[in-house]
């Protein structure tokens, strides 16, 4: 009986390993599938997917025509195709932690290269929640398994986040199609999560203040009507903050601060940004026996 074919690595002067050969004691050489390891090669790409499969990767290498497997640990891939003498594709099985990926043609099977697979994300929280239609701002997200996230959908537009650890991602937020909420979702190489949601919010205008004047020691209870009222962060007499509560997103009911008699601008601030009535609330002194 023939001894078994074996792999033989030369050895190198700078320590990397080699390519492999595929050869039978006693015999010459002969051209078995080789996937180099060396990690400036990158031989699978990507080489990391979802643990629940569905990964379509590229296996760099030589004498790979004829492939009749790729075996990621103990399971078979699917779809697998021969690209090139040098190149096949395949589709990950279902697994888990870090798994030898294999191609098997009639010369027989090559060196294992490492692929990982990665959980789904989980996103626990968004800061802050809401921010202006035109886009722009940065949101930081928490949860776990965000190391490698690729994309943060937000409603229909994406943006590629910033990774800060495996627990927080920052992004810039996209352009909004309308005011209002979306969802959110973050893809990573474990698959794409979502259930946080997100508004965006247009400028704010201001378009009656009732009643327009009060008294200089404050106190006066007042209506602010107008437009995207609904998200208002402060509301201002002549500069100074007034204690407000929101109606609606047309309404809101505010209690003027003291102030000098006089007229002074009435400024209302959401995340979009703000909008001032100029003049709106004069403050009157009290009469004076």
């Amino acid at each position: 009986m023939d001894p078994a074919p074996r792999f033989s690595r030369p050895s190198s002067r700078d320590g990397l390993p080699r390519k492999s050969t595929w050869q039978s004691p006693g015999s010459a050489v002969s051209s078995g599938p080789f996937v180099s390891n060396e990690e400036s090669l990158m031989p699978i790409s990507p080489n990391q997917g979802s643990t629940g499969g569905g990964t379509l990767v590229t296996v760099t290498g030589t004498n790979l025509s004829g492939t009749t497997a790729v075996t990621f640990g103990a399971k078979p891939a699917t779809s697998v195709t021969n690209v090139s003498p040098t190149q096949v594709t395949a589709v990950s099985p279902s697994g888990a932690g870090s798994v030898g990926v294999t191609v098997t043609t009639a010369g027989g099977t090559s060196n294992p290269i490492p692929f990982f697979y990665v959980g789904a994300p989980f996103k626990s929280s968004l800061a802050p929640a809401s921010g202006p239609l035109a886009g722009g701002n940065t949101v930081t997200i928490n949860g776990v398994g965000l190391a490698t996230a690729t994309g943060v959908s937000f409603g229909a537009n994406t943006a590629t986040p910033t990774v800060v650890s495996d627990t927080q991602l920052n992004v810039t937020v996209p352009a909004g199609a309308a005011p209002g909420p979306v969802g959110v979702s973050v893809t990573t190489a474990g698959g794409t999560n979502n259930g946080l949601s997100y508004t965006y919010v247009d400028v704010p205008t201001v378009t009656t203040v009732t009643p327009a004047s009060g008294s200089t020691s404050g106190g006066t209870g007042v209506t602010i009507t107008g437009t995207n009222l609904g998200t208002t962060e402060s509301v201002t007499f002549g500069g100074n903050p007034a204690p407000f509560s929101l109606v609606n997103s047309t309404t809101i009911s505010a209690v003027t601060p003291p102030g000098a008699a006089g007229a002074v601008d009435v400024e209302v601030t959401n995340p979009a940004g703000s909008d001032t009535a100029v003049g709106a609330f004069t403050y009157v002194a009290a009469p004076g026996i």
